[in-house]
């Protein structure tokens, strides 16, 4: 089944690209295996699977410590302040930045760590109660405050869009924050390191790569439905 999921979703992302006008190698699948056991990974891995997403901290470090290293991890779920130094050294890039006191923590960890960690700025940008994430108005400031953070690299933005049954509904949410992205680039804040726009998941992902996501975060299209039991 998994070979088949991820065929398929490998399709559609390579029609959404040229349904745009991209290049495929323009857009970075994250297979999002929150609550997926290690073994289910390491099968995702031999099909050629490399960068995984994870909401919690606790999972990144147990299959951290039994998956293979060249894994690539992603942290994509919220992030709390009093985990930042537990996986400083284990992640890639993390995608839920959504304050100046959360930068600030992962600075000063990384800099404990002699090392610069790359970083997304979550934006809210349907202002959903429910989710965390800055508002539109706020993420320019915000970037702009980060460039004195050393060993903090802004890398862009992302935003969870709302679940919704028609994808077609959430095509204004990502092309108003593909809108935020180029002004951010164009601002040229960061030296310039601006080059990641993190939205669209398994219901919605083919739209937003057509309003110009470089990476999609995908789960249940890849590993079926989540266990919320564990």
């Amino acid at each position: 089944m998994l070979r088949e999921n991820l065929q398929e979703v490998e399709e559609k992302i390579q029609s959404a690209c040229r349904r745009a006008g991209r290049n495929r190698s323009e857009v970075t699948l994250v297979a999002v295996s929150k609550t997926k056991p290690a073994a289910t990974l390491q099968e995702a891995y031999d099909l050629g699977v490399r960068v995984f997403g994870e909401n919690k901290v606790q999972e990144i470090r147990e299959k951290y410590q039994v998956l293979p290293k060249d894994i690539e991890w992603h942290m994509i779920g919220h992030l709390q302040t009093n985990k930042v130094k537990y996986i400083v050294d284990k992640v890639r890039l993390i995608h839920s930045v959504d304050s100046l006191r959360l930068a600030e923590v992962i600075e000063k960890e990384a800099e404990k760590q002699d090392r610069i960690v790359d970083i997304l700025l979550e934006v809210n940008v349907a202002e959903e109660e429910s989710k965390f994430g800055l508002k539109t108005a706020e993420v320019l400031p915000l970037a702009e405050k980060l460039t004195a953070l050393s060993h903090i690299r802004l890398r862009g933005l992302m935003t969870i869009a709302p679940f919704v049954e028609n994808p077609e509904k959430n095509r204004a949410i990502f092309a108003n924050l593909h809108k935020l992205y180029v002004d951010i680039k164009e601002k040229n804040i960061d030296n310039g390191t601006v080059s990641i726009l993190s939205m669209g998941m398994t219901n919605d992902y083919e739209v937003a790569i057509e309003e110009g996501a470089t990476m999609v975060r995908v789960g249940t299209g890849i590993f079926g439905a989540r266990d919320y039991s564990i």
